[in-house]
């Protein structure tokens, strides 16, 4: 929704738009309170789901463009006479944004629509490879915090959404100090020394401050066999490796593609959340 609402706020400088929000939800419906779109004379930006309610919204919205109508609240029964059978109730609201709305106007529609800080999945990912732009690529879309590390220049692409933070670290573990708390961790730099290294630093957090739920290796079974045995050397203990999730990804989905991957690690953190 971040990507979105900077979307939006590009769309106001060539022309209005009507902010769509759900304000009500009785029974089941699509989307949460808060969920909106935005709709412009020519394109639709974010969703409030549900299809046919989605479609009559979006009518209503641009009726209000067009100066032809008045109802800024419609309640949706979402039964027969929208072809759907969820059979809950959604209110929406409908406010007209005007063309280059003001500093003030902007600030406030950021505070508004912005998700607010305990939404958002604070990730933190070592490592610029494959596997790591394709995480990056999911995580654009969805509510989050990133911090993006790498001990090499020039790996991370340009256009970044704002809401993830690349930055060069070198030594790459002396970024761990910096993380948030609450950071779910996720290690999978070009080198397994480093991967080590970040690991180690990630536990000595762990055992100091407590506040990193999730830290997640790439690699194999073997892998962590290894690395677990090296661990043991530097004085973790048993308990505290426990804390390491490797291979990283959730069960059952199957494949090497760095898509995929990406996207059985993900739903492994959405799950854990």
């Amino acid at each position: 929704m971040l990507a979105a609402l900077d979307d939006l706020l590009t769309a106001l400088y060539n022309g209005p738009a009507v902010l769509v929000q759900v304000t009500r939800v009785q029974g089941s419906g699509p989307r949460e309170v808060g969920a909106w779109m935005a709709v412009t004379a020519g394109a639709l930006i974010a969703t409030v789901g549900g299809g046919q309610l989605e479609f009559e919204a979006t009518a209503h919205a641009r009726a209000l463009l067009g100066g032809q109508g008045s109802a800024l609240q419609r309640r949706f029964p979402l039964g027969p006479s929208l072809g759907q059978c969820c059979g809950g109730v959604v209110d929406l609201s409908f406010e007209l944004l005007p063309a280059r709305p003001s500093a003030g106007q902007l600030a406030d529609l950021r505070t508004r629509l912005a998700p607010l800080e305990a939404q958002r999945l604070p990730v933190a990912l070592f490592g610029g490879g494959h596997v790591g732009r394709a995480i990056i690529d999911l995580l654009s879309r969805l509510p989050s915090r990133v911090q993006w590390f790498d001990s090499r220049d020039e790996v991370f692409p340009p256009g970044l959404p704002t809401h993830v933070q690349a930055e060069h670290s070198e030594p790459v573990q002396a970024a761990v100090q910096e993380l948030r708390a609450g950071s779910r961790v996720l290690i999978m730099s070009f080198s397994h020394a480093e991967d080590l290294d970040v690991l180690a630093a990630c536990l000595l957090r762990q055992r100091e401050q407590a506040d990193l739920p999730f830290i997640g290796l790439i690699g194999s079974k073997s892998k962590w066999a290894s690395f677990r045995a090296r661990l043991r050397e530097r004085g973790f203990s048993e308990i505290e490796l426990m804390h390491v999730t490797c291979p990283i990804g959730l069960p059952g989905i199957a494949g090497k593609q760095p898509e995929v991957i990406a996207i059985a690690v993900l739903a492994q953190l959405l799950q854990g959340r």
